[in-house]
């Protein structure tokens, strides 16, 4: 059997692979002048500035990561002011199958790096996403009071209190003070 070996042009000086999962990041650093080295960090902010400053004393300037779900996303906030980091679908760079290991997804993903042959996820700039976050949140709240507006009405309803025949608006100041009232007690209609 002949197997021969395949190789690229080395794009990037100095690089970095990290395969990132809930409770650990693994990461590999590879380039001109290093010696390559991988090394396991925890979730945690300190443990990932632990990560950065290790980044930048090896002269490190890009930085690829793997992850499925929202993992990356405290490692890639951590990372962003100092290095050029892009983001990669871990479909996209499947590894040889088989004997798969986070320390093996370090080293495959900075070798690919290295070579240019990685292409990175659009991450919108820090300013839009926390614009997203903040109207994802919005939205999320507006849904919740709609939800429990909605509830308010559908116990009155089946209690055969019929408020919504005799206000135009649920969650009007009219209808807000009759429902605070049946919750303090009080059952007289010509009061309410």
């Amino acid at each position: 059997m002949n197997t021969q070996s395949v190789n690229f042009d080395q794009l990037i000086e100095r690089g970095c692979g990290i395969d990132v999962h809930k409770n650990l990041i693994v990461a590999t650093i590879k380039g001109v002048g290093l010696q390559e080295q991988t090394r396991s960090f925890d979730g945690f902010t300190e443990s990932l500035e632990l990560l950065r400053e290790w980044l930048k004393e090896s002269g490190v300037t890009h930085v690829a990561m793997e992850s499925t779900g929202v993992y990356w996303k405290p490692v890639y906030n951590v990372l962003e002011e100092d290095f050029e980091v892009i983001l990669v679908n871990a479909r996209h760079i499947k590894h040889v199958p088989g004997h798969k290991t986070d320390k093996k997804d370090s080293k495959w993903i900075a070798k690919l790096l290295l070579c240019g042959l990685l292409k990175g996820s659009f991450i919108p700039p820090k300013p839009i996403r926390e614009m997203r976050d903040l109207t994802r949140y919005k939205r999320k709240v507006v849904d919740q009071i709609a939800s429990e507006k909605n509830r308010i009405q559908k116990i009155l309803e089946d209690a055969n209190i019929k408020l919504s025949s005799v206000v135009s608006d649920m969650s009007g100041a009219v209808a807000t003070k009759i429902i605070k009232a049946l919750i303090d007690g009080e059952e007289n209609v010509d009061e309410l």
